[in-house]
């Protein structure tokens, strides 16, 4: 049986299925690769890798509808957040198209023993990315664009679920007149995805998944001394210190948690409120997440779509199900989900003892917490095995940059939800992974910075 399959997770209807590689069609891909790299570097500048990557974006934006309702029927995106999504892929190689020159220019090096030095940045040759399906065109987008104009080349292996996203992927890139083999898709097994990272002309591995994937992924490489950028789960709090519009504030909650269903690495899933406004806010946040019901993701004005798969849904229905046994209060939600339609829901007095507080919840849940201080908020939000991302609410922008400066994440965004950009690095520290995507970091992972010194 295949591998790789098509499933609407509205319908649950099996749709189109795709065999696996074989071992020889994977060693084909990686010779493409490494032949396209070695075509890069002799028939190409920066400059002309560029006007490539622009072209992608172009043809993002060209077959917008087209690749948007891919998502939708492969995991059950709602349109609307769909369309969303290619218009962040375009303006991340817009991006890169428009900055690499800036970029990948050579760094001068002061040196008082006179002479010159200086940084030259190269490509190290043929990456495999292994990618999720949760965001299924930005995800290859983050980690294709900076490499590409680099001058490396990808091996693209997607989710199982995701196989006509996978083939629409590489065609964007073949149709963009990239040489043959820069970008590959490949339908490769686990124990493939093993061999290619072993593979002597592969030299770096990125990975978006769960911790127990990145995990996996990094002991493989580490064997073979290949270069990792792990992005992991995530288990982000939603602090809210003060406020004097409690309502605005439940509005960024609710959308900082629905975000893609409640699918994102980087949602807000603990949500951490002083005392004294706690009780308001729980009532109000509780009423909204109820006024969302989950709709059908082809729907104009759907907000909230069907969870990926049955796994998926059968997985946060388990874990609800046992923090309620344990002791934790449903407030709104917490029923049978309908098929893998999932009801928002949101748990309270939610204990260190149970097992969902050290859980990452992926889907329509959240988790809201009493907190007397700020002291006891840092130390709530540092409690969680994951550091990725958080959002701090404050009207006093100095106590939120204190509070910031305390958190054990990659990234805090003060009073602003959705606020990540092209040009902002994307990543997290502890169980979420390390290495940065996005921005001018992004660019700078897989990348010889090779010293160029010259006596004077």
């Amino acid at each position: 049986m295949s591998h790789y399959q098509v499933v609407n997770p509205a319908t649950g209807e099996n749709l189109d299925t795709y065999p696996t590689a074989t071992d020889d069609q994977v060693q084909q891909a990686i010779t493409s690769a490494d032949n396209a790299y070695r075509q890069l570097l002799r028939t190409t500048d920066v400059a002309k890798r560029a006007a490539l990557l622009k072209r992608v974006g172009q043809l993002h934006a060209e077959r917008r509808e087209e690749l948007a309702a891919i998502i939708v029927k492969e995991m059950g995106k709602p349109i609307e957040q769909a369309r969303g999504e290619i218009d962040f892929c375009v303006d991340i190689y817009d991006y890169y198209a428009d900055n690499a020159e800036t970029f990948l220019a050579d760094e001068p090096i002061p040196s008082p023993a006179g002479g010159k030095a200086f940084i030259r940045r190269q490509a190290l040759g043929v990456l495999i990315g292994i990618m999720p399906w949760n965001f299924p065109f930005y995800q290859v987008a983050r980690f294709a664009g900076p490499n590409l104009v680099l001058g490396n080349t990808i091996v693209l292996k997607h989710a199982p679920q995701c196989p006509e996203s996978a083939l629409a992927l590489e065609s964007i890139f073949n149709d963009a007149g990239f040489p043959e083999g820069a970008y590959v898709n490949v339908f490769a097994t686990n124990d493939q995805v093993a061999d290619i990272i072993a593979d002597p002309r592969v030299q770096g591995v990125s990975l978006t998944g769960s911790e127990r994937a990145g995990a996996a992924v990094a002991e493989i490489a580490g064997r073979h001394l290949k270069k990792v950028v792990l992005e992991l789960g995530g288990s982000d709090v939603f602090l809210v210190l003060d406020t004097d519009d409690i309502d605005g504030v439940v509005e960024m909650a609710v959308a900082g948690r629905l975000e893609n269903s409640g699918q994102a690495c980087n949602g807000s899933k603990r949500i951490l409120v002083m005392e004294d406004i706690h009780d308001e806010f729980v009532e109000k946040f509780a009423a909204a997440m109820e006024r969302i019901e989950p709709a059908d993701p082809t729907d104009e004005g759907a907000a909230l779509g069907p969870l990926s798969s049955a796994n998926a849904t059968e997985t946060l229905k388990g874990q609800v199900q046992k923090a309620l046994e344990q002791g934790a209060v449903a407030k709104v939600g917490g029923d049978d989900p309908e098929g893998n339609f999932f009801s928002p829901t949101v748990l309270t007095q939610v204990t260190p003892n149970m097992d969902v507080y050290h859980e990452e919840l992926f889907g329509p849940v959240a988790v809201v917490y009493k907190v007397a201080s700020a002291e006891e908020a840092v130390e709530l939000a540092n409690s969680s095995p994951f550091g990725l991302g958080s959002i701090v609410v404050s009207k006093d922008q100095e106590k939120a940059l204190r509070v910031a400066d305390q958190l054990e994440v990659g990234m805090v965004f003060i009073n602003e939800v959705g606020g990540e950009a092209a040009e902002l690095p994307f990543g997290g520290v502890k169980r979420s992974g390390f290495g940065r995507e996005l921005g001018r970091f992004g660019i700078d992972e897989f990348v010889n910075k090779k010293l160029i010194r010259i006596k004077g």
